[in-house]
């Protein structure tokens, strides 16, 4: 060593540091980078992203091979540091060299090189890629003795280096990827994609129309009103009965009636020959279920029912649909068909609207677990049937009772929001 130049000694100790910095900066590339990013350019080909993929699929090996690497290199330029302080200014000067040395370490060799990796994963890693490929056929019998020794090491603390990780992400976390994905996802499809991971908690009576609110036609009606009905109707299917739902005979595509009007050959016999079989759904399925069912039946409305059979509701595709992309609607007048705007900034809202709709119409946050419409929260939240003109806060909104009948709501005003204090009591 005595014979080497120091100024070959300086050059070998700055290409060690340049190493050190190598392998610290790789490191942090490989860790960071973006394992989803990474398997979809993989899939696609690219040299680099599949070289980094097989390397990650035992990131015990490639730790161990890059510890290698940092912990020789370092160790070298320790000596080499120490060898060159003793040649220049004897063993006083050992501790200011190994301080300096420290010091560049640190600075070239950690600190910069890993800032760099962290704000440029992909390019750092994909280098790297091509070192430790046939690094790690070269090294692989050390490599493999040093992870034997770490992994029987973590055994004993219940760690299993060598079991396969779960990297699936949950609804939530994938929630959270897709609200942050910024302008790479437009709003509008984010807030899609939010809506169908949503739609595994949102079960068909969430978003059925209630009973009373179904449109159908009763065949006991004379011919002429039942004409009328099939002419007039706005839905292009409409369930059908006699006498009331407990009758069901099934749901009739009003389209189909369409040839027969223009021939002139509808009557009673060829309307109900064109009924079909009505479809009922319990009503705690999830609309992603349900989803499946209508495209596996070849169908597009159903009938909700309790456990005893009764009928609650009915539920289309397009309903399941609008939770998804929102309402079919070009009227920008009105919001929903149970919101009306008032010129005061207040809305009268009927008793049966549901509280999915308040929520997402008026971006509040109702609780949805319990009653399904504003008349059920309110008459829970009371616990009596409340008389006209009864006020209460309701999410910090001011909501007055307009009418009530019978044992129901039948319509409220909601007023704009107002501000309270801590300490006021609240429906929500």
């Amino acid at each position: 060593m005595n014979d080497i130049p120091l100024g070959a000694l300086f050059g070998i100790l700055a290409l060690l540091i340049i190493l050190s910095g190598f392998f610290s900066g790789s490191e942090t590339a490989l860790m960071t980078i973006n394992r989803y990013r990474l398997r979809h350019m993989a899939k696609k080909g690219h040299k680099g992203a599949l070289r980094v993929d097989a390397l990650l699929q035992r990131p015990d090996r490639l730790i161990g091979l890059i510890l290698l690497g940092n912990n020789f290199v370092n160790i070298l330029a320790s000596m080499l540091t120490t060898l060159i302080a003793l040649r220049q200014w004897g063993e006083s000067s050992i501790a200011i060299a190994a301080g300096l040395l420290t010091l560049v370490v640190l600075i070239f060799a950690e600190v910069a090189p890993k800032t760099l990796a962290a704000l440029h994963p992909e390019r750092i890693a994909f280098i790297a890629a091509y070192v430790y490929t046939p690094l790690m056929r070269i090294a692989h019998p050390l490599v493999w003795v040093v992870n034997i020794l770490a992994n029987n090491l973590l055994k004993l603390i219940g760690v299993q280096a060598d079991k396969n990780r779960n990297e699936n992400l949950s609804r939530e976390e994938l929630r959270t990827v897709v609200n942050e994905a910024g302008s790479l996802i437009p709003k509008r499809h984010r807030a899609m994609l939010l809506n169908i991971l949503d739609m595994e908690n949102i079960t068909v009576n969430d978003v059925m129309v209630p009973r009373k609110e179904i449109l159908g036609i009763d065949l006991d009606d004379s011919w002429d009103d039942i004409l009328t009905q099939v002419s007039n109707s706005p839905r292009s299917r409409l369930l059908v009965y006699r006498e009331n739902l407990e009758g069901v005979v099934g749901f009739l595509n009003l389209r189909k009636l369409g040839g027969l009007h223009l021939r002139n050959e509808i009557n009673r016999d060829s309307l109900e020959s064109r009924i079909r079989d009505p479809f009922y759904i319990p009503e705690e399925t999830p609309l992603t279920q349900q989803l499946i069912a209508f495209q596996q039946n070849k169908r597009r409305i159903g009938l909700v029912v309790d456990e005893y059979g009764d009928i609650l509701g009915l539920v289309t595709l397009e309903d399941i649909l609008e939770e998804i992309v929102g309402k079919f609607t070009t009227d920008r007048q009105t919001l929903s068909p149970h919101l009306h705007p008032q010129g005061d900034g207040s809305y009268i809202a009927d008793g049966s609207t549901p509280l999915r709709e308040v929520n997402r119409q008026l971006n509040w946050s109702l609780p949805t677990d319990g009653p399904k419409t504003l008349n059920g929260l309110l008459l829970e939240y009371l616990e009596i049937i409340p008389q006209t003109g009864t006020t209460l806060l309701l999410e910090s909104h001011p909501v007055e009772i307009i009418q009530t009948k019978g044992n129901v709501v039948r319509s409220v005003r909601i007023h704009p929001k107002i501000k309270t204090n801590p300490t006021a009591k609240n429906a929500a």
